[in-house]
């Protein structure tokens, strides 16, 4: 069968052009709902998507003639990707599009946090001069531990290395990793030593439900916990109950258990979490950014002319 590619999200137009300049047949529908495709993806080999809908085993049986699924973001976990492997399907995704857009995020994040930005922000603006009160952390001289020493984790290192700080870095899944902006050691000595706890690890059925208690508990001195993955690997109550005890100093999410609204708000650690001025939430955006728009399909791009012309 010739090659056709469905488009089922928006993307930015260098993907268009570049399947253009290859010659690669497509259709550019945006507009598709899951219905849309599931009616019409047996008609296609390549499968092009961001975050609109679940790619499960059910669409994957539907989808007969695929050969490959590509996604204009980084992670597959709206994917399933075991099901795809076996049947044959290749996976592409665009993580190194957006790595430096989430590290550049966290460091905002984790700055804001130790100086307390948006508290004395909203605090001036409603009339209170507070400068003791507001007194910040400095960064130098801090250890950060990074977990996951993928695109995002190597970026945020390589990030942090004008700061003066001690990078140390966990990867179940990788050894002798260690480079110029980060030393890979045990997951002990992460709990030793950190002064800042980042994460840059994929949902899995692995990693769900990861930061509970139990994991939080062997930390030895307080954190400041920056969560900019994704939040299925975070049990939101239980981090609520690490700051009561003091073991975090302050907690960034860009990332939630449950995101957008209503459903948020429904949740019972939701209206705890948004009143504590220690906690900074922005809206799933890190890797969002106005370049990795432009990035993650101009790497999409690159990676299936590759593989159609292996």
């Amino acid at each position: 069968m010739k090659t056709k590619v469905l488009i089922v999200d928006d993307a930015h137009a260098v993907l268009t052009q570049k399947l253009d300049q290859a010659g690669i047949t497509y259709d550019y529908k945006p507009e598709f709902t899951r219905a849309d495709a599931e009616k019409y993806i047996s008609d296609y080999t390549g499968l092009i998507i961001r975050s609109k809908f679940q790619v499960d085993q059910h669409f994957i049986d539907l989808a007969n003639n695929l050969q490959f699924i590509a996604r204009c973001g980084a992670g597959m976990d709206n994917i399933d990707e075991a099901y795809a492997q076996s049947k044959g399907i290749e996976l592409i995704s665009a993580n190194e599009g957006n790595c430096d857009a989430v590290g550049e995020h966290m460091i905002g994040m984790l700055l804001s946090l130790m100086n307390h930005l948006n508290r004395a922000n909203q605090e001036i603006k409603t009339g209170l001069w507070r400068r003791e009160a507001n007194r910040g952390f400095e960064l130098q001289g801090r250890t950060v531990a990074i977990i996951g020493y993928g695109h995002n984790g190597q970026a945020m290192a390589k990030k942090l290395s004008g700061f003066g700080v001690k990078v140390i870095a966990y990867d179940k899944y990788k050894t002798g990793f260690s480079d110029q902006f980060a030393k890979e050691v045990s997951m002990e000595e992460v709990v030793k030593h950190a002064d800042v706890l980042s994460f840059h690890i994929p949902l899995t059925k692995e990693t769900k439900g990861l930061i509970n208690e139990e994991y939080l508990y062997h930390f030895r001195k307080p954190i400041f916990f920056l969560l900019g993955a994704r939040g299925g690997i975070v049990q939101i109550p239980a981090v609520l109950k690490a700051m009561d005890e003091g073991k975090i100093i302050g907690a960034a999410f860009d990332v939630l258990p449950v995101e957008n609204f209503p459903a948020l708000k429904e949740q019972s650690w939701f209206s705890d979490l948004t009143s504590r001025d220690n906690v900074i939430l922005s809206p799933h955006v890190a890797g969002w950014t106005f370049e990795s728009y432009y990035k993650l399909s101009d790497v999409v791009a690159d990676k299936i002319i590759s593989f159609l012309n292996k």
